[in-house]
């Protein structure tokens, strides 16, 4: 085997392999192995002088499927940790980002600091995606009631790690699983039955229960831009896949013109996609979903790898999943010595990015990097190379508005302390004696956009920052309630997840509850000097949390029901996990809507058995009244800690 490392010859050996294949003679330095039905060699224009070695193996799981890995590493390495990543979004191209000979230029940005201290950096197309065989399922559930074959992500995560800990003689035999959003599902696949040699899991992102709050519905309420995801998963084989191909134009238009999201689903070909099939004829919480919430799958196991779960505190996919994962696990670790979590300044997958801005707001200096030196890193190195214990935070968080990293010891830290809604659309801690409500037309026709117009929803600068959007564009609409607190005069430290209490009324059957929490700045704000094109912070309405309700699962999310027009209600439910300090001079807002479009479908107001197939003349506008004070006081429960943590520098 070591000969078909060697890196003497012209170029660089490429292997197509199999865990069960028969072990064959070594190859010559330099002898490309063909990868092509015609027998053509096939290789990258790796040269003597790159200071990599790159080697492709088809690897065999256990019912024969072979999956395609590509293995990489700095010339040289000996006795090198494995650092695997199982992708739906091209191993080959996630290794190939430059035509260079220089292994920090083909690899992503966060892979420099691992691959330059002898990390062998690996990268697998799971099952049925671009050069791997099989059939691609998304968020392939455990072999169970939902799948009955005998292989998942967890066998195939297994089946991997068995075979390179036997066949890359480079290694020293330990390895660590990272990945990000879908990369964040399949390394807590790797967890599921680890493998011995599985020593610790870095999951960013996951997606974890995709109706409950991750990328397709929010508390039951249909996220739009999934559509796009769908065909593009659904149709990544070999060397790319499509897009959903509506041209230019505003998605805000668009979606309207059509109808339901049943009807643009029809209309684009999207529901010819098996996928979106099964997400409308599962538009409840049935055991379809429950059976494949991968925190269920967590919390029926013991935890036995070290494991840090990451966020973003803006995360505008994928906000749920982490914190479900760590309030299963937390219980298990019972030494407090194999969990942690982390909650970041960054939108989607930013840990792996650049940390330094986001949107509007700067931060002193580059989070993502400062948080992948001090403490990723640390972490693997201790348990993949025998490193000095670093002394992993249980809890780290970035406290926006001080902009500092924080460590504590559990999480939440803060109590819940209610913002009530008050008269005259305030907002006050203090129980408002006067009972009243407030109340708005939320017209289908004419619903709340979740960004200013013109939408579009591939663009990848506005919905990567949609949830930092400035929201005064929101404020001054009639369907829009708002309520806001004096200037503060002391600050207001919140660390854990807001919790929505909302008294409410429809003169409909069904309705749609959003809740902002935004932190306002003051109105003479000056411009940072190094602020350049941003713009001005003065008056800004920055969200801090933002979540939707829909209103039929009121009794229980298995169970769809008619509201009843006219009555009051309470709904609960919670907004993302944050670590903010509101500071003096600012006021703590809170706005109430109901549509946040084209993001989520329209709810049309009236009761439908399911609202993917409502039709033109079921979309009806209603009065929503919100109530306030007495024995129906609508608050925002913010977790709320003793005192702000001073801000330092950062390290």
């Amino acid at each position: 085997m070591n000969d078909r490392w060697s890196m003497n010859g012209v170029f660089l050996s490429l292997l197509v392999a199999s865990a069960t294949a028969p072990a064959d003679a070594p190859q010559k330095p330099g002898e490309v192995t063909p990868m092509t039905p015609d027998g053509a060699a096939s290789y990258e224009q790796v040269r003597p002088q790159a200071d990599y070695d790159k080697r492709v193996v088809m690897i065999a799981m256990r019912d024969g499927v072979k999956l395609y890995t590509v293995i990489v590493m700095k010339k040289g390495t000996t006795n090198g940790p494995l650092l695997l990543s199982r992708t739906p979004y091209d191993a080959k191209e996630s290794t190939a980002r430059m035509k260079s000979q220089s292994i920090t230029d083909i690899l992503p940005a966060m892979d420099a600091e691992f691959v330059e201290d002898g990390y062998i950096r690996v990268y697998q197309d799971i099952r049925g995606m671009h050069n791997s065989e099989g059939e691609f399922i998304m968020n392939r559930p455990l072999i169970g009631p939902l799948n009955n074959t005998s292989v998942d992500e967890s066998t195939d995560a297994w089946d991997t790690i068995d075979w390179l800990i036997k066949n890359v003689p480079q290694s020293n035999g330990k390895v660590g699983v990272i990945g990000s959003s879908y990369l964040g599902f399949t390394t807590l696949m790797t967890e599921i039955n680890p493998h011995p040699a599985l020593k610790a899991a870095v999951p960013q992102s996951p997606m974890v229960d995709g109706w409950m709050g991750d990328d397709w519905f929010h508390n039951g309420a249909f996220r739009n831009p999934g559509m796009g995801f769908i065909v593009s998963q659904s149709t990544a084989k070999g060397e790319g896949g499509n897009r959903l191909a509506t041209g230019a134009g505003d998605d805000y238009t668009r979606y309207l013109e059509a109808g339901s999201t049943g009807d643009y689903a029809r209309k684009w070909g999207v529901d010819q996609y098996p996928f979106m099939q099964k997400l409308t004829q599962h538009p409840a919480y049935t055991d379809f979903w429950s059976l494949q919430a991968v925190d269920k799958w967590m919390a029926a196991r013991p935890l036995t790898v070290p494991t840090m779960l990451i966020v973003g505190q803006w995360d505008q996919e994928d906000s749920y999943g982490a914190p479900a994962v760590y309030k299963v696990l937390k219980p298990k670790d019972k030494n407090n010595n194999l969990l942690s979590f982390v909650i970041g300044p960054w939108r989607h997958s930013g840990v792996n990015h650049y940390g330094y801005e986001l949107g509007a707001l700067t931060f002193t200096g580059d989070t993502a990097d400062e948080f992948r030196v001090n403490y990723l890193k640390p972490f693997f190195d201790h348990y993949l190379k025998g490193g000095p214990d670093p002394h992993t935070p249980r809890v780290l968080t970035y406290a926006t508005g001080i902009n500092s990293w924080e460590q504590s010891p559990q999480w939440p830290m803060g109590t819940l302390t209610p913002l009530y809604l008050a008269e005259r659309h305030t907002a006050s801690f203090a129980v408002p004696a006067a009972k009243g409500h407030d109340d708005y037309v939320s017209d289908p026709s004419k619903p709340a956009p979740f960004v200013p117009r013109p939408i579009n929803l591939a663009d990848g600068a506005q919905w990567k920052t949609w949830l930092v959007r400035d929201q005064r564009f929101a404020s001054d609409r009639p369907d829009v309630l708002v309520y806001q607190t004096t200037t503060l005069d002391k600050p207001v430290h919140i660390m854990g997840a807001p919790q929505v209490d909302l008294y409410a009324a429809t003169s409909g059957t069904d309705s749609d509850w959003v809740v902002k929490l935004i932190d306002v700045y003051p109105n003479t704000s000056p411009e940072p000097a190094d602020q350049g094109s941003k713009p001005s912070m003065a008056g800004f309405e920055l969200p801090i949390g933002i979540e939707i309700f829909r209103g039929r699962y009121l009794r229980g999310f298995d169970k769809p029901a008619a509201l009843i027009p006219g009555k009051v209600e309470e709904y609960k439910f919670g907004l993302p996990n944050v670590d903010h300090v509101f500071l003096p001079g600012h006021k703590i807002m809170i706005q109430i809507q109901s549509s946040l479009f084209p993001l989520y479908d329209r709810n049309p107001q009236s009761y439908v058995e399911n609202i993917f197939y409502a039709r033109f003349k079921d979309y009806k506008a209603v009065t929503e009244s919100v109530y306030r004070g007495a024995a129906t006081a609508s608050s925002v429960l913010l977790p709320v800690v003793p005192a702000p943590i001073q801000p330092r520098e950062s390290t």
